[in-house]
């Protein structure tokens, strides 16, 4: 019976109703009860986590748990560009300004994810870097190379659907769902870095302000399953190659420039 309430509810928390009501149960301490079952269901890795489960006061402070120190080491060589998040990497390569590239079983184009041409323009020829979380994994986005933030902005009034409810209704997942874009300039190149929101405009949560930032800092998070993208342009990243399962801090390229 829990495993299919827990499969309705992803299977419907793209719908703002729902979504908001299971975002405040999530946050209640009612959910707490609900903790066992979860991690079971989802085999959640609790020896990785910085706290007990009995410490956990609800579904949401369990999902958006930190992990141990050094739990996950940050790759070291100054170029090295890491994975931000746990996450399925899939990559596009060779974009236009034009191009398009699917997230979930739908077409965008860089331009629909950003909010602009003008933004889309820096990245063509360049690639596109697409982390998508699943339930299990851990749900904090970390910085992905030493950089400076140049700007931030928020997207999208709410989420709609990133499943087959959002398809079958012809919505479009990362066009309409709440994101938060943050530019930033690393060596001298810039990079977009989108966290897409599955749920509602309160499902994403940045916690580091701070204008320079370091490989491996802490980011922000998401209050239940998302997708991060990251844009970069042409000749300022060499990737390793590895799409797949990836964890926060692996290396999964190299960028252009830095000394």
């Amino acid at each position: 019976m829990l495993t299919r309430f827990y499969r309705k509810v992803f299977e419907l928390n793209g719908h703002p109703i729902v979504a908001n009501t299971l975002r405040k149960f999530a946050q209640s301490s009612i959910s707490k009860a609900f903790i066992p079952s979860f991690t079971r269901l989802y085999k959640l890795n609790l020896q990785e986590a910085s706290r007990e489960i009995h410490e956990y006061k609800s579904l949401h402070d369990l999902f958006t748990r930190e992990l141990k120190t050094d739990i996950r080491p940050i790759a070291n060589s100054p170029d090295a560009f890491i994975s931000p998040c746990d996450s399925v990497l899939s990559v596009v390569n060779h974009l236009t300004t034009e191009s398009i590239f699917l997230v979930k079983g739908q077409e965008y184009t860089v331009a629909e994810l950003l909010g602009s041409k003008k933004a889309a323009e820096a990245y063509s020829g360049g690639q596109v870097l697409i982390f998508y979380l699943s339930p299990v994994d851990y749900h904090r986005v970390h910085v992905p190379i030493d950089a400076e933030v140049t700007d931030a902005y928020t997207l999208g009034k709410e989420a709609a659907p990133v499943n087959n409810l959002g398809l079958r209704y012809g919505l479009r997942p990362l066009t309409r769902n709440y994101r938060l874009v943050t530019n930033f300039k690393a060596a001298g190149y810039p990079f977009a870095h989108v966290m897409v929101g599955a749920l509602n405009v309160n499902s994403i949560e940045r916690t580091n302000t701070n204008r320079v930032v370091k490989r491996g800092d802490p980011y922000g998070y998401f209050s239940f399953g998302s997708t991060v993208v990251i844009c970069v342009p042409k000749d300022a990243f060499s990737f390793t190659g590895k799409i797949g399962p990836v964890k926060m801090g692996e290396e999964i390229g190299k960028w252009q420039g830095v000394k």
